[in-house]
Formats: structure tokens, C-alpha cells, sequence
């Protein structure tokens, strides 16, 4: 069997980086892991070409060349998807498809042969050994959750790193809590199930031999689910494999409890980590009771992100605004908090409910469901019914947008998260690579883009009162920039509500 794996395309997101990615010459933030992942399950004498239409096109010739198409993505890569399937079914491909995007419509994709759902490791093997006597069914899902330990390490030979941001890694599935808004738990349970720490090391292991150096993101939906878990066995083969090896960093989303366990915060800086992605979600309490975000209540969240800060972790925040409860004053009062914790990193979106998650329940109860999600978390859309009304939210978000990413607030954001950060690192290594990205940087943000001096001077500000981070400052500028070309068009007064934004009427 001669098997195209492919990946669709992604449409510009807040974490797409399109627009960094041109500055240090690279095409997409990271490979698909999942499919990398399933390309290790199939028949070791299956013939395997993967396509990731982020990084090169689906030509002719691989179509001629392949027997079947497998195809995963996200709810976000949807337009893509049906165009990719389409496509495989002219030229005569049978078409296998899974992952997030399927797993919550696959009635929407008529086209697709098989439909391989839920989690890969327990659903694949009874496809394959149905498929290879010529009694394939259409659906195979199952409630089963994966035991890790049986996950093989993903074929990297298949894709070309250097075309690559960062590479990922996964070391744990499922989640603990219980938030309204969140389908984690739907795809991947309730249960903290993880690998263990050798199949990890493996993994880097074999990202190292093939020249990788760099970003290494924990794609764990939260790599916090078990403290214990973290301090006994990843985080300290990680600071073993780390000694003599250089040029990695890793990134991780977690809760922010992680903030009251000062140890292990400095456990995770030794052990490479220096970025957290964290779901702040909203400042008020009523909010955080109505989704049921637990880890968040009753906290001084200002001082939980400079505690982390200080302990080596830049804090990258999720916020939504949206909630029953918020009123106009929630946009003002996110401002203030983002712009005093020096989260430069803020993704800010409207209050969705995906297909599956209790908020889409209790909403679909209460005649308040839209259309279907866009899948993407910062474009200004929703499929629900807000109490505030919709011209009051995306009015409000817009202003809140065109705030936070000016570049006057953004670059102040930048200072004050530099004022606390307390990085691990003492140096970095320059390459040549990075003399090229400066200079592109430095035309797209200073003489062609809006920053003008601000970019300049936030270097000449670093390098004089913090020069340890003056990576960081240059590397968050970059960030700034595609940030706020994403946001022009949402925060531009002129432009026209996006098209799944508009919600006509409860259904």
C-alpha cells in the first residue's frame, strides 16, 4: 500500500506565526505530531509520503503515486479538509481520515471512506487488520482511552525540520478539571494518562541525531495534571539528557496553581522550560464559577504570574470574554490586568461552545447555539447567543484588541514582563541565520511597519539594563508584529464582521 499522509492547510491564526515565520525563513510553527504519530502504527511494509500543504503543495505525482490518503487536522482546518478529500477522491484515492476535526464532524464529510476516530492506538489496529481481508468499515470509534505506553515514537524522516518553527513533543493526554467550555476532556478524558519519561527521552533522542536545535513545545493539553508525575520522573530525565546538550527549550501549558509550588517551578526551569501557556479565562469570579474553572478562583492572579516570572517562565495567557455574567466593564478591566502582568502574549477570544462540551449543552437547552465554531480562538467569532449582545461583545473585543496591540502598550507590556523575568539561561548562541533575521525584522517592524523606533529602542533598552534577555526582547517584538497583523483587520472600523460571526438567530 503506497499511503499519502496528509495535513490540510491552516488558515492565519494568532498561533500560525505566519507572519514571524517569513522573518526567520521558516513555513509553518511546527510538523503534525498526530500523523507523524499514526505513520509509526501503519505496516511496517506500507510505502509512506507525508504533505503537509503548510510547508509544499499536493502535486500530481504524489496522487498518481498513492493507493489511499489519510487525513487529519483540526475543526479550524476545515475548508482545507474538504478541498484535500475532494481532490483524493478525483483522483481516485480511498480516503481515511481521523483526528479533532472528524471526530466532532465527520457527518460533514460525505466523501470520506473510512473514518478512523478517537484515540489512534486503539482504534487503528482493528482498521487495519479489517482492511487488509477486504471488510473495512466505515466508522471505527471507541470509549477505550489509549494506554501511552504503546504509542510509538512519530517518523520525523518524513518531514524536512528545517522547514519547521519548533517541533513537538507529547508526554501526557487527558485532563483532571472540568470546564464548561472545553472538549479536552470529550477527546481525551478525565484521566491523566502519560508516557513514560525513556519514551520521551527517545523521542528527543531522535529529534537530536537528525540535527534539531531549538523549540521543543509540550503539546499536552496540561502538562500540570499530576505534580507528582512532573517531579518524579519527566522533569528529572530531562535535566539528566540535558547535561552536554545544548540549543533546546521547551514551552508547556499547565494551571495556574503551578504558581504554588515554587520547587517545582525551578525544577522546570532546570530542566529546559522557559515558557508556560496559561487559560487565565476571565478576572471575575462569577465568571470562573459559571465555567467551572476551579484552579482559578479565589487567587491573586497578578502575583501567581510574577511568581512564575520570576521563577524563569515567560507566562503566555488565554483570556475570553463572553461569559453570562461579564458587562461592558470586563474589556477595560482585561486591559489593565494584561498590561500590569506583562503577559505579552495574550490570546483574547470570544466565548465558544464546541460540539460535545456542557456549554454547548446548556446553551443548546436554552436556544442560545449558533453556527458551528470557526475552530480558530482569536478571530472574533462565536456560535452563541451572548446575554451582553453580539454588537456590544465584538465592539468591545475590538477596542480591547486595538489596546493591547498598539505598539505604545505593547512594547510597555514587553518592559514590565522583562523588569521581572528571571530566565534560567546565562547566553546564547548566535548562528548566521539569525544575523538575516535581524535585518528582515528590523525593515518590517522599523522602516516598513509601525513600531518605527520602538523596536530599536526596546533592544538598546535590554542590552543596557538586561542584557540576559535580550533574546527574549527581540524574540517577543517579532511575536508583537504578527500579532498585531492579525488583529488589523478585526480592529480596523471599516471592516466587515467575519461571516461565521454572525449568529442570526437561536437554532
Amino acid at each position: 500500500m503506497n499511503a499519502l499522509l496528509i495535513y490540510p492547510k491552516c488558515p492565519e491564526t494568532f498561533w500560525s506565526f505566519s507572519h514571524a515565520l517569513r522573518l526567520i525563513h521558516r513555513k509553518a510553527a511546527q510538523p503534525p505530531l498526530g500523523l507523524l504519530t499514526v505513520a509509526a502504527m501503519l505496516p511496517a511494509e506500507w510505502k509512506l509520503r507525508l504533505v503537509d500543504l503548510n510547508v509544499t503543495g499536493l502535486n500530481e505525482e504524489d496522487l498518481g503515486w498513492a493507493d489511499c490518503a489519510l487525513v487529519s487536522g483540526m475543526i479550524v482546518q476545515r475548508d482545507s479538509a474538504h478541498q484535500v478529500i475532494a481532490r483524493c477522491k478525483r483522483a481516485g484515492l480511498t480516503v481515511i481520515a481521523g483526528g479533532p476535526l472528524f471526530a466532532s464532524e465527520h457527518e460533514q464529510f460525505e466523501d470520506v471512506d473510512h473514518f478512523v476516530l478517537n484515540e489512534a492506538e486503539v482504534t487503528l489496529p482493528p482498521f487495519l487488520s479489517d482492511l487488509e481481508r477486504g471488510a473495512a468499515r466505515r466508522i471505527y470509534r471507541s470509549a477505550e482511552f489509549a494506554d501511552l505506553h504503546e504509542t510509538p515514537i512519530p517518523l520525523w524522516e518524513l518531514v524536512d525540520h528545517r522547514q519547521y518553527a519548533s517541533m513537538g513533543i507529547q508526554f501526557s493526554r487527558g485532563c483532571p478539571h472540568r470546564c464548561e467550555f472545553c472538549n479536552v476532556t470529550q477527546l481525551f478524558g478525565h484521566r491523566w494518562r502519560t508516557k513514560t519519561a525513556a519514551q520521551v527521552i527517545a523521542e528527543l533522542d531522535v529529534l537530536h541525531g537528525l540535527g534539531w536545535r531549538g523549540i521543543v513545545p509540550f503539546v499536552d493539553d496540561n502538562l500540570s495534571g499530576s505534580r507528582a508525575s512532573l517531579r518524579n520522573q519527566l522533569l528529572p530525565a530531562l535535566i539528566e539528557w540535558r547535561k552536554g546538550k545544548s540549543g533546546f527549550s521547551f514551552s508547556a501549558q499547565v494551571t495556574i496553581d503551578l504558581a504554588d509550588d515554587e520547587p517545582l517551578m525551578q525544577m522546570m526551569a532546570r530542566a529546559g522550560f522557559d515558557t508556560v501557556f496559561v487559560g487565565i479565562e476571565t478576572l471575575e469570579e462569577m465568571s470562573l464559577g459559571e465555567c467551572n474553572k476551579q484552579p482559578n478562583r479565589n487567587r491573586d492572579l497578578l502575583e501567581d504570574v510574577r511568581r512564575m516570572q520570576r521563577a524563569g517562565l515567560e507566562v503566555q495567557g488565554g483570556f475570553i470574554v463572553g461569559f453570562d455574567s461579564d458587562t461592558p466593564a470586563i474589556f477595560e478591566r482585561l486591559a489593565e490586568f494584561i498590561q500590569a502582568s506583562g503577559i505579552v502574549t495574550a490570546m483574547v477570544g470570544l466565548l465558544q461552545a464546541p460540539v460535545g462540551t456542557s456549554l454547548h449543552e446548556r446553551l443548546r437547552r436554552e436556544n442560545r447555539i449558533g453556527d458551528c465554531v470557526s475552530g480558530n480562538n482569536a478571530d472574533g467569532t462565536t456560535n452563541i447567543i451572548p446575554h451582553m449582545g453580539l454588537a456590544c461583545l465584538q465592539g468591545g473585543y475590538r477596542r480591547l484588541l486595538e489596546d493591547l496591540y498598539s505598539p505604545p502598550k505593547f512594547y510597555r507590556r514587553v518592559r514590565t514582563f522583562l523588569r521581572e523575568y528571571k530566565p534560567r539561561r546565562t547566553g546564547y548562541a548566535l548562528q548566521c541565520s539569525d544575523i538575516g533575521t535581524f535585518f528582515r525584522s528590523f525593515y518590517y517592524l522599523s522602516i516598513a511597519g509601525k513600531e518605527r523606533l520602538r523596536f530599536p529602542g526596546l533592544l538598546l533598552w535590554t542590552l543596557l539594563t538586561r542584557p540576559r534577555v535580550l533574546p527574549a526582547a527581540f524574540g517577543l517584538a517579532v511575536y508583537g508584529y504578527h500579532f498585531r497583523k492579525c488583529y488589523e483587520s478585526l480592529v480596523d472600523p471599516g471592516s466587515s464582521v467575519p461571516e461565521a460571526a454572525r449568529v442570526e438567530g437561536p437554532r
